[in-house]
Order: C-alpha cells, then sequence, then structure tokens
C-alpha cells in the first residue's frame, strides 16, 4: 500500500465524515428542527426515553451529538440527570444505524441495466437528483432533501474511495498477520477506543472497520471487541461537552461513559464465557466478517448491553453522584444576577428560544407574585412582605439581565423568519414584565408610606381601590397565563379589560378631586391615592403591550399601534362584548 492509496484513504475519510454531517443536518432540517424539542418535551418514561434517544440519533447520525445535547438540556435545568440516562442509552442503539446505510455500498451491478442498481449509479443519481433539489427549487423543504441526498452520494463515494484504498491490503500477508492480533479482546478494545477518540465519531469509527472488511481480513474475533472499544472511545466527545458545565452535567457525560464500559465488561464476560463451553463456529478459525455482519453485530450487541443495564439506571445515577460528589475544588460563587443561560444551545434556536420562553415564564411567575404582595401591603402593611417585594423586584431585575444578553446573543445566530419574531416578542415582554415589578416597588413604597403616616381613605376611596385591585389581579393573571400557554383566546381579552381598568381609573381620579373639593378627603390623601392610581394605569397598560406582542406574533407581525387602533374601532366586535361584560363586572357602587 502506496502513498497514492494512503492519500486516497485519507481523501475518502474526509468525503465519508462530510457526507455523514451533511446528511445529517439535512435531515434535522427536514425534520422541521424539532428534534431537540421532541426529546425534552416528550421525554417520561425509561423505554419512551430511549426510543427517542434512538429515533433522533438515528436522524441526526451521532450518538455524541445526541449526549452532549443532553448535557446541554441538564446543564441548563431543563432536564434532570435521571430522564438524561434512557435517552442516552437510546442514542447508543441509534448510532448503529448508520452502519445499515454504509451497507447500501456494497451493491454491485452486472452488464447492461444491472448495471443502474451499483453503488456507483446510484450514487449518481442521487447527487444529481440532490443537487437539482438545492439549485432550482424555491422550497425550503426540497432543498432539505437535495441536502439529504447529497449528503449520501458524498458518504457512498467516500466509502467507495475508501474501498479502492485499501484493496491492495487483501494480499497483504503482514496486514492480515497485524488484524489477528486484535482477536485478542483487551487488545481489540483498545484499538477500537483509540480510534474512535481521534475521529470523534463511533459511526465513522464502524464505518472504517466495514470498508475494511472488503479486503477480508477482518475476522468475527477481530470486529466483536473492537466494535466494543468504538463505544466506549465514542465517550470523549461527549466528555469534553460537558467542559464548564455544571455538576449534573458533567454527571450526564459521565453516564454516556459508564453505559458503554459496564455495556463492555457485562457483554465482555457473559460472550467470552459462554464461548469458552459452546465455542461459537463463527468465532473460530478466523472467519472472515463483511459489512452486514458488521452492521449486524454493531445493532446486536448495543441492544443486549442497554437491555442487560436497563434495571440498574437508579444505580447508573448513584454512582455518577458518588464519583461527582467529594470534588476538592470550592464552588465558585455566582456574581448577583448571574442566571445560567446554556450557550450551548444557540447553535440551535429553537432550544434557545425555549430555555428562553421558560425563564420568561419563571420571570412572569415572580412577577405576579411581588405584584400581589404589593397589592396585599396597601390595607395591611408588614415589613417582612415588604422585604419580600424588593426581593422579588431584584431577582426579576438579574432576570431581565441575563434574559436581555442571552437573546441579544441569540439574534446573532442564524433565525428564520418565524424565530425572529419569537425572539422580538421575547425582548419586548422581558422588559414589560420587569418594568410591572418595578410598579410594584411603587406600591409597596406607597403602601409604607400610608403605614407610617396613618393615611385613612374614605369609604368610597376604599371601594374604588378594592375593584380596581380585584380587576388589575384578574388582568395579570390573563396577561401571564395567555404567555406561559401561548394562548390567544387569552390573549384577546387582555384589551378589553385594560380599557375598563383605565375607565376606572380615570372615574377615581375625578371622584377623588370631587371628595377633596368637598373636604371628604385631605391633600395628603389625594398624594398618595393618585399615586396608587397612576401605577395601576402603568401594570395595566405592561399587560397589554404583553398580549399585543403575542398576538402580533401569530399574525406574523408587530404592529401595536395599528392592532390597537382596528379592535378599538369596531364598536359591534367581539371587543365591545368582552368590554361590557368586564364593565359589568368592575363598577364602583357609589
Amino acid at each position: 500500500m502506496g502513498i497514492s492509496n494512503i492519500l486516497a484513504l485519507l481523501g475518502g475519510v474526509a468525503l465519508f465524515l462530510f457526507g455523514m454531517s451533511l446528511m445529517g443536518d439535512g435531515l434535522k432540517k427536514v425534520a422541521g428542527n424539532k428534534l431537540e424539542m421532541v426529546l425534552w418535551k416528550l421525554t417520561g418514561t425509561p423505554i419512551k426515553g430511549i426510543l427517542l434517544g434512538t429515533v433522533v440519533t438515528a436522524v441526526v447520525q451521532s450518538s455524541s451529538a445526541t449526549s452532549a445535547m443532553v448535557v446541554g438540556f441538564v446543564n441548563s435545568g431543563m432536564m434532570t440527570v435521571a430522564q438524561a440516562i434512557s435517552i442516552v442509552m437510546g442514542a447508543n442503539i441509534g448510532t448503529s444505524v448508520t452502519g445499515w446505510i454504509i451497507c447500501l455500498s456494497s451493491l454491485g451491478g452486472g452488464g447492461g441495466w444491472t448495471s443502474l442498481l451499483s453503488t456507483d449509479s446510484i450514487s449518481a443519481m442521487v447527487a444529481f437528483i440532490g443537487i437539482l433539489f438545492i439549485m432550482v427549487s424555491k422550497s425550503e423543504t426540497r432543498k432539505n432533501l437535495g441536502g439529504i441526498m447529497l449528503g449520501f452520494a458524498v458518504l457512498m463515494y467516500g466509502m467507495g474511495a475508501m474501498s479502492d484504498a485499501v484493496a491492495p491490503l487483501k494480499e497483504s500477508e503482514s496486514f492480515r498477520r497485524l488484524l489477528t492480533m486484535f482477536d485478542n479482546p483487551l487488545l481489540g478494545i483498545l484499538v477500537g477506543i483509540a480510534i474512535t477518540a481521534i475521529l470523534q465519531s463511533n459511526s465513522a469509527s464502524v464505518g472504517i472497520l466495514q470498508v475494511i472488511s472488503v479486503t477480508g481480513a477482518v475476522s468475527y474475533a477481530v470486529a466483536f471487541p473492537m466494535i466494543m472499544g468504538m463505544g466506549i472511545g465514542a465517550s470523549v466527545p461527549v466528555l469534553l461537552s460537558a467542559v464548564g458545565a455544571s455538576r449534573d452535567g458533567k454527571r450526564t457525560s459521565m453516564i454516556y461513559l459508564l453505559i458503554n464500559i459496564f455495556g463492555t465488561l457485562i457483554c465482555t464476560v457473559l460472550f467470552y464465557g459462554v464461548n469458552a463451553f459452546a465455542h461459537f463456529s463463527f468465532m473460530q478459525n478466523s472467519t472472515p466478517i463483511d459489512m452486514v455482519g458488521i452492521a449486524m453485530m454493531n445493532t446486536l450487541y448495543r441492544v443486549a448491553a442497554i437491555i442487560v443495564l436497563l434495571p440498574c439506571m437508579k444505580y447508573l445515577e448513584r454512582i455518577t453522584d458518588l464519583l461527582m460528589k467529594n470534588s476538592k475544588e470550592k464552588p465558585q460563587p455566582k456574581k448577583k444576577g448571574a442566571i445560567e443561560f446554556e450557550d450551548r444551545f444557540l447553535d440551535n434556536p429553537v432550544l434557545a428560544l425555549a430555555q428562553s420562553n421558560e425563564g420568561i415564564t419563571r420571570m412572569a411567575v415572580i412577577t405576579a407574585d411581588c405584584l400581589f404582595r404589593s397589592f396585599d401591603l396597601i390595607n395591611k402593611y408588614d415589613k417582612d412582605e415588604a422585604k419580600r417585594v424588593i426581593e422579588a423586584e431584584d431577582l426579576v431585575d438579574q432576570y431581565e439581565d441575563s434574559l436581555g444578553t442571552y437573546l441579544v446573543k441569540v439574534t446573532g445566530t442564524a433565525l428564520n423568519h418565524a424565530q425572529t419574531l419569537e425572539c422580538s416578542l421575547y425582548l419586548h415582554t422581558v422588559a414589560d414584565f420587569e418594568r410591572v415589578s418595578d410598579h410594584a416597588v411603587n406600591i409597596q413604597q406607597v403602601a409604607l408610606e400610608i403605614h407610617e403616616k396613618a393615611v385613612k381613605f374614605s369609604p368610597d376611596a376604599k371601594e374604588e381601590l378594592t375593584v380596581i385591585d380585584r380587576a388589575l389581579r384578574k388582568i395579570v393573571e390573563i396577561t401571564f397565563e395567555s404567555f406561559r400557554t401561548q394562548n390567544l383566546e387569552l390573549a384577546y381579552r387582555v384589551e378589553p379589560l385594560e380599557e375598563v381598568i383605565d375607565s376606572l381609573c380615570q372615574t377615581a381620579k375625578l371622584n377623588h378631586v370631587a371628595r377633596l373639593q368637598t373636604g371628604i378627603c385631605t391633600l395628603q390623601q389625594g398624594f398618595v391615592f393618585n399615586d396608587l392610581i397612576g401605577n395601576f394605569e402603568r401594570v395595566a397598560d405592561h399587560c397589554s403591550n404583553i398580549a399585543v406582542a403575542l398576538i402580533e406574533l401569530h399574525e406574523d407581525a408587530f404592529d401595536t399601534h395599528k392592532y390597537l387602533n382596528t379592535i378599538k374601532s369596531r364598536s359591534d366586535s367581539e371587543f365591545r362584548k368582552m368590554y361590557e361584560e368586564y364593565s359589568a363586572e368592575y363598577e364602583f357602587m357609589s
């Protein structure tokens, strides 16, 4: 095997790896770029997690990529370590699918029409159709299908180049003697680990072993330990992905390593122990293995290892807990306001936006609690409750800083039109939620003034504040729930209620002026009353902003003023009906 063959082999490996990557990217896009969301949202029982991990890995063509993705989920708190274990197990099975795809490269053809069934002919036709889809079609789906076809063709050409490069080794006795050394299980496992650690891809390592098998020099006794070792070697990129992750993120990366180590140990002991007595015929006399045989062995080994380890899932979690428990390094204190959002997801806008949504939802819950506590302080001031309002507002500020920074990073990634609108919605709403918490602190300060100066409102003023309080609680609940569930029906109910609250506030101001003129209320009461009403109005306005932004997102545009003018001008519309309902529910008795 000369220099030209070695260069051809390296070129074939390069094409093979590039084809795998191209095909995986295309498959992800055709799937709607929602595979990661499926993993996050649908992982429930262990069996479901294994199935999902298998399917997603079969699509992305990399167990390392799936497992690294799961490390990101756990690191960001979107998934538990226990949930991650089953997905990682499924990823180990899903990675074997590539071996079956590679088997297509062994197709051959005879003369005449049957030559169209050869790998070269199929690859050429697929490549031609794929490039036509990419260059001519305007449909994004067809372009992605073209990417899959082109990736498949490149992968097949790479396999062909590797096969041609190693063809001279068929006649090499020294090469055969070298491979027979690897039928020693320990040596074969170590070689498999080394190859995969270098290539950073289990699928690629198995593919290269399949290519070498065309020389007829690879036996079952050589292939089995190497396949087991390749699974362990694939842990390297997963472990690297956990650098800088939280403790649970690192534990998740170790799960991948432990599954493959324990799977290898158990299967080695069981298989070779039984073979010592049964003397499997295919393991004797250096029986050669072909591409299909390697693909079959790879799949059976991985399924068997997961079946054996499935009852031990809780013990795997405990082992990682023990391994990561006694760290001598002192944890770095978090900076004030530092809330972790996973930068690993920036390469995938779907996950980045999902994580942002979850962060904003948590921010909204804190904001609502902060606001409702401030309302309660008006009638019954409590220092501890006031302190909680200030602490909650400070936490909301931290969320705003972290989310704003993260969303700016997201806007710098490759977003499609819908994702750009979604990111705009989040940037709008983060500011509005933060402003609501600011008004909660303002109300708390007014409540403190009422308490310290012993301000007493007239019965009419109290009744007006109570009605507006009820309406505000309602609009906050509707707004925040509509955002959390992306419920447009609820969002449409916000603006009519906001109009009612505006009307109530204006009426309350006029009534209070009348009470001042008749001497029922004092000037000091007037200042406090107006401060409260002003903050109430602003809270309702921000709720309106959030609901309108949500509606505009689903209508594929942001034009708040146009929307508001449209719905308010239709006096006979559904808006008018909801407005009248709320007016009847929230009205002053006097």
